[in-house]
C-alpha cells in the first residue's frame, strides 16, 4: 500500500493490487475451488476516510469474466469504475487486468464491495471500513473495537454452474447448503465447529459490529444472545440511535451496531437466520453461529447461550424493525430531503414465466421462470450501456421504458390471470435518475398515489442505497438526479437478478465540467 501526501481536507490517495484466483476451501465435510481475492474468503477490507481515493489493479487468474462494485460508493462523475457487468462496464477477462478507481467522498459507515457478474459474488466479496476524514470523529463515542460480521451463502456445489443449470432448465436454483458469518457456518453444521468465527470482547466494553449481509437470496435476522443491539448507521449513513434485540437486514444493506460487552463473563452467539415470507418459495431455513467469547477466567458453559430469534415469516418483526430508522440529521450530518419531485415513476417488480415448448421447463406447470419491472425483463446487451451512451452508439438498448406499468389490476393479488404473468423480453433503459436515496415510506396492498404520500417521512428518512420491498406491498423512495452517468437498479436478490428484474437509469449530463460525467479511461476491458 502506498499513501501519497495530499491535503487533509481531501484525504489520502492509495493503491492496492488484487489477484482473482481459484482458491480450495473446506466447508460443510467437503472441499472445493472458490473465486477469492487474493486467496481470501471473505475479501481483503478497505480502511479508508471519508474524502480518500483508492485505485486497485484487479488481475483475473480465475475461470470466469469478473467485475467490481464497490457497493454504496457514489463515484461523482466517475461512472466507469462502478462495475455492473456490462452496464458500465465489459467484464474483465481471463487473464486480463482493469485499474478500479474509487472516490469517497460522502459516504460515512460501513459499506461493501463485490464481483457483478453472474454468482461471483457468492465468494467475491469484502468490507469497507469508511471513517470519519481526518479531523473529526464519530458522532458517538469511540468503540473498543469495530469487527465486520459478513452474512453469505455457502453452497458445496459450483454457485456458476448452479445458476447456469438453473437458467438452462427455467426452474429455481438450489437454495445454499448453509448461511455464513465471516466465511464460517458455524457449530450447528456438520464439520464446522473447529472453524467457528469467534470474536473477543473485553468486560463493559462497546464494541461496533459492521454487518454486512453479503447473502445471495434471503433477508436475515441477526441476534446476540443476552445483549442488545443499538444501531448507529446503515448504508454508509449515521442513523439517530436505536436500540433493539434484533435486526433485518436484507442482502445488499449494511448496518452499524454497538454492542455492549455487559453480561456476565461467558460465551454467547450470535446468530442468523432467513426472514422469508414467501408462498412456497424454498429458502435456506438453517441457522448460522459465531461466538462471543468474554476475556477473563471463568468456567465455559458447555454450549453458548443463545439468542432469541424472530420466526422465518415474522413479518411483523422485519417491518417494525425497518421502519424504526431515522437518519441522524444533525448539523454535523446533515440531510437533504427533495420536498417535492420534477418525475414520477410508479414501477411494479414480480416474479413471472414464460411458456416452454411443450410445458418442458422445471417452473410452475412446464414454464420458465423469469422477473421483470413494469411488464419489462431486462437482458444483458452485448457492449456496456455506458460507453453506448457516451459514445452515442445506437441499437445497444431502448428508451421507452414506462414510468407506470402497461396495465393496472390489483398488483398484490396472490393468484394472477395467466395473462398477466408473463412479461415482454427486451434489453431497456431509463432516463430518470440514479443515485442513493431517502426511504420515504413502505406498506402492504396496492399504492395509493392519493393517501399514501401523505404519510411520507420528509423530516429524517433513513438515507441509503439498498431497500427492502415487502411482499404484496410497496416502497416509496426519492432522490435527486445530480450525478451524470448510467447507473443500475436492480434486484440484489440474485436469482431475480438473472431472471431480468433490473433496469438502467441514465442522468445526462449538464453544461458545465462539474456536473459532466469525466473522460472514459484510456483503457476498458474489451467486450
Amino acid at each position: 500500500m502506498t499513501a501519497l501526501p495530499r491535503p487533509q481536507v481531501w484525504g489520502e490517495t492509495y493503491y492496492y493490487n488484487w489477484n482473482i484466483t481459484e482458491t480450495s476451501y473446506t466447508r460443510l465435510c467437503s472441499t472445493k475451488k472458490i473465486l477469492t481475492v487474493n486467496g481470501k474468503f471473505p475479501g481483503p477490507a478497505l480502511h479508508v476516510h471519508r474524502g480518500d481515493i483508492v485505485f486497485i489493479n484487479v488481475v483475473n487468474h480465475g475461470s470466469y469474466n469478473i467485475t467490481l462494485h464497490w457497493h454504496g460508493v457514489k463515484q461523482p462523475r466517475n461512472p466507469w469504475s462502478d462495475g455492473p457487468e456490462y452496464i458500465t462496464q465489459c467484464p474483465i477477462q481471463v487473464g486480463s487486468s482493469f485499474t478500479y478507481e474509487i472516490n469517497f467522498t460522502t459516504e460515512e459507515g460501513t459499506i461493501w464491495w463485490h464481483a457483478h457478474s453472474d454468482w461471483s459474488r457468492a465468494t467475491v466479496h469484502g468490507p469497507i471500513f469508511v471513517y470519519p476524514k481526518h479531523g473529526t470523529s464519530y458522532p458517538f463515542s469511540k468503540p473498543y473495537s469495530e469487527v465486520p460480521i459478513i452474512l453469505g451463502s455457502w453452497y458445496k456445489g459450483d454457485v456458476m454452474e448452479i445458476i447456469e443449470e438453473a437458467l438452462l432448465n427455467g426452474g429455481e436454483p438450489n437454495v445454499s447448503d448453509a448461511h455464513t458469518i465471516n466465511g464460517q457456518p458455524g457449530d450447528l453444521y456438520p464439520c464446522s465447529k473447529a472453524g467457528t468465527f469467534r470474536m473477543p470482547v473485553e468486560k463493559d466494553k462497546t464494541h461496533l459490529l459492521r454487518i454486512i449481509n453479503a447473502g445471495m437470496n434471503e433477508e436475515m435476522f441477526f441476534a446476540i444472545a443476552n445483549h442488545s443491539l443499538t444501531v448507529v448507521g446503515s448504508d454508509g449513513s449515521y442513523l439517530k440511535p436505536t436500540t433493539t434485540n434484533y435486526i433485518m437486514i436484507t442482502p445488499g444493506q449494511t448496518m452499524d451496531c454497538l454492542f455492549k460487552a455487559d453480561q456476565r463473563p461467558s460465551h454467547y452467539y450470535m446468530a442468523s437466520r432467513a426472514y422469508s415470507d414467501g408462498t412456497g418459495v424454498a429458502f435456506d431455513n438453517t441457522t448460522t453461529t459465531a461466538i462471543v467469547q468474554y476475556s477473563g477466567p471463568y468456567t465455559p458453559p458447555s454450549s453458548p447461550f443463545f439468542p432469541t430469534l424472530p420466526y422465518y415469516n415474522d413479518t411483523d418483526a422485519a417491518t417494525n424493525y425497518t421502519k424504526s430508522l431515522r437518519s441522524l440529521a444533525t448539523k454535523d450530518h446533515p440531510i437533504n430531503v427533495p420536498k417535492s419531485f420534477h418525475t414520477r415513476v410508479y414501477t411494479t417488480i414480480s416474479v413471472n414465466t414464460l411458456p416452454c415448448f411443450n410445458n418442458s421447463c422445471d417452473g410452475p406447470n412446464g414454464s420458465r421462470l423469469s422477473s421483470s419491472m413494469n411488464n419489462i425483463s431486462f437482458r444483458n446487451p452485448s457492449i456496456n450501456i455506458l460507453l453506448a451512451y457516451y459514445k452515442k452508439i445506437r441499437g445497444v438498448y431502448n428508451t421507452d421504458f414506462p414510468d407506470e406499468p402497461p396495465y393496472y389490476f390489483n398488483f398484490t393479488a396472490d393468484d394472477l390471470p395467466a395473462n398477466l404473468s408473463t412479461p415482454l423480453e427486451k434489453a431497456i433503459h431509463c432516463t430518470f435518475m440514479g443515485l442513493a436515496f431517502f426511504g420515504l415510506d413502505g406498506g402492504f396492498g396496492n399504492f395509493n398515489k392519493t393517501t399514501d404520500p401523505k404519510g411520507y417521512n420528509l423530516v429524517d428518512p433513513p438515507q441509503i442505497n439498498t431497500v427492502a420491498v415487502p411482499k404484496n406491498g410497496w416502497a416509496a423512495i426519492r432522490f435527486r438526479a445530480n450525478n451524470p452517468g448510467v447507473w443500475f437498479m436492480h434486484c440484489h436478490l440474485e436469482r431475480h437478478l438473472s431472471w431480468g428484474m433490473e433496469t438502467v437509469f441514465i442522468v445526462k449530463n449538464g453544461n458545465s465540467l462539474l456536473t459532466s460525467i469525466r473522460q472514459k479511461p484510456r483503457y476498458m476491458p474489451p467486450c
